[in-house]
């Protein structure tokens, strides 16, 4: 709920970014004080505080203060960050989904768009030069490496996806200038994906990865794809963390295939052809 209101917050009218920038500075104050207090505070009006709380998506401030309670709760450990333990269906509907929506706005706001642009003419280039595209992830975003080549390979990349540690120390070892891997990782502070990726800078090949600033895996490649997210690694299953790896190569794969150009666009139809035999009429 915090990321929602940062990521809103630059629409909103000046009154109402003052009622925002008080809920962020203290989020479980806010939600105890009343309104006349919140509106002294923010140096708005009482229906100022009201229409806030509405614009953001909630019914009233009684609403907003009941969501803003459990959002800035402790979460389940292990489970999710933004669900209690005695949440009804619904409650768990709107936090789950709630939570994503405010990573991808978030990253919206936040991504690096010349980072994504250098990522996709090292994909190209590899592309038109014939060269292998690798993905490397374990657990977790060795899933989304495996997303990743079943999205490239169909673009006419020559990829490949590796969630074990060993095969990607083997791999990455025979790359060469030209060739391209990318790295997928939550933490980024997994070995095999460490060693992985410096064996493959090492060997000439572009180094692309998907990871959390400030990790020591975001300065180990050559172009940095930023996810960031509160979803503490150590702590949470991975949730929004994966929809937004998910996001991210889904965002490159379609600007690959943008820079392909028209050419790409018979080989696609006659995937699709081809695979009308496997389903039912």
């Amino acid at each position: 709920m915090l990321e929602r209101i940062k990521a809103c917050l630059p629409s909103l009218p000046p009154a109402e970014q003052r009622v925002g920038k008080l809920v962020l500075s203290d989020p479980r104050n806010f939600a105890k004080l009343p309104v006349s207090e919140l509106a002294d505070r923010a140096h708005v009006s009482k229906p100022t505080v009201v229409r806030f709380c509405r614009s953001i998506g909630y019914d009233g401030l009684s609403d907003f203060k009941l969501k803003l309670v459990g959002s800035v709760s402790e979460g389940v450990p292990f489970v999710h960050r933004s669900v209690d333990a005695d949440d009804k269906i619904n409650d768990v509907v709107v936090k789950v989904i709630d939570n994503a929506v405010a990573a991808f706005l978030k990253y919206r706001n936040d991504a690096s768009t010349p980072a994504i642009d250098r990522a996709a003419e090292a994909l190209v280039q590899a592309h038109r030069q014939g060269k292998r595209v690798e993905f490397y992830g374990v657990g977790n975003s060795g899933i989304v490496a495996q997303d990743a080549q079943h999205k490239f390979f169909r673009l006419g990349l020559n990829s490949i996806a590796y969630s074990d540690g060993h095969m990607q120390v083997m791999s990455a070892t025979l790359l060469g200038p030209g060739d391209c891997a990318v790295v997928v990782s939550n933490s980024g502070r997994t070995r095999d994906l460490m060693d992985a990726c410096d064996i493959a800078r090492r060997k000439g090949a572009s180094t692309l990865v998907i990871t959390a600033s400030g990790s020591p895996l975001a300065s180990a490649g050559h172009v940095h794809l930023a996810a960031d997210h509160p979803e503490g690694f150590d702590r949470y299953s991975p949730m929004v963390s994966r929809l937004l790896h998910l996001l991210i190569i889904d965002i490159l794969a379609t600007r690959v295939a943008l820079r392909i150009g028209a050419q790409l666009q018979p080989q696609l139809k006659e995937i699709k052809n081809n695979l009308r035999s496997k389903r039912y009429t």
